[in-house]
C-alpha cells in the first residue's frame, strides 16, 4: 500500500518516511504544492499530512481535496494539542489526528486501521480460500502453515487480496508497491514475483486475466456480504 507523507521538517520527515517504509511504500514531499502535484499523478491509499507547511497550509490542502470529492484517507500531524484545533481538522475532512511528538508504531497502526476501514474490512486479517494474510504482522498462512515470502511478494499479495475477485493490472500493482525511493523496476519483475507466489501458494490461486492483469478468488468476508 502506498502513502504520501507531507512534512516540511527534514529530520522528522526522513525518520517518519523511513519508519513507515517497513510496512508501506512511502513518497515524501515537503509542501502542499508538491503534494498536489503528487496526488495529481499518483493514486495513494492514504495521506499523512502536517498542518503547518510553508506556503499553503495542510488544512487548506485537505479542504481542497474534500471540495474535489477526493475521499483518500488523511491523518493530520500537528504540534497543536488544543481540542479546538483537533475539531477544526476533523471538521475539515481529516479521518484521524496525531499530535507531535508521536510514536511511529502508533502512526503505523493508525495508517493500517484507516486503510482497513477504507477497504471495508472489519479486522486486519484477509482470508481468500485457504490463504490468510495478516496485514499487521504481514504473516501469510496457507492450510495452517506459515508461508515464507519475500517483502515484495507480501506487497503484491496484499494488493491482490485487498482487491480479491477483481483483476488488478500490472501497472496498478507497481503503483501500489513501489515509491520514489525504489530502485529501477525491470519489465518482468512483477511476473517473476507472481510466478514465485504461485509456487508457494498453489498455481491456481492467482489467475491471469489475459490483457487485464491478475486476480485471486473472492475473500470469505466479501463472499458472505
Amino acid at each position: 500500500m502506498r502513502i504520501l507523507l507531507v512534512e516540511d521538517d527534514p529530520n522528522l520527515g526522513w525518520a517518519t518516511a523511513d519508519g513507515l517504509r517497513a510496512s508501506f511504500a512511502v513518497d515524501w514531499v515537503k509542501s502542499a504544492e508538491q503534494a498536489e502535484a503528487a496526488l495529481a499523478s499518483t493514486t495513494y491509499d492514504l495521506v499523512v499530512l502536517d498542518i503547518v507547511l510553508p506556503g499553503k497550509s495542510g488544512l487548506d490542502l485537505l479542504r481542497d481535496l474534500r471540495s474535489a470529492r477526493d475521499t483518500v484517507p488523511v491523518i493530520l500531524l500537528t504540534a497543536r494539542d488544543a481540542v479546538s484545533h483537533r475539531i477544526e481538522g476533523l471538521n475539515t475532512g481529516a479521518d484521524d489526528y496525531l499530535v507531535k511528538p508521536f510514536d511511529l508504531d502508533e502512526l503505523t497502526a493508525r495508517c493500517t486501521a484507516l486503510m482497513r476501514r477504507a477497504g471495508g474490512r472489519a479486522d486486519n486479517v484477509i482470508e481468500c480460500g485457504d490463504v490468510i494474510f495478516d496485514v499487521v504482522s504481514r504473516d501469510v498462512i496457507r492450510g495452517g502453515h506459515t508461508v515464507p515470502l519475500s517483502g515484495r511478494e507480501r506487497d503484491i499479495l496484499h494488493v491482490l487480496m485487498t482487491n480479491a475477485g477483481r483483476a488488478v493490472s500490472k501497472s496498478r500493482i507497481e503503483g501500489h508497491i513501489y515509491d520514489w525511493s525504489s530502485e529501477l523496476i525491470e519489465s518482468n519483475t512483477i511476473e517473476v514475483h507472481i510466478s514465485s507466489l504461485r509456487r508457494k501458494l498453489g498455481r491456481d490461486f492467482i489467475e491471469t486475466i489475459r490483457g487485464v492483469g491478475y486476480m485471486v478468488p473472492r475473500c470469505r468476508e466479501q463472499a458472505t456480504r
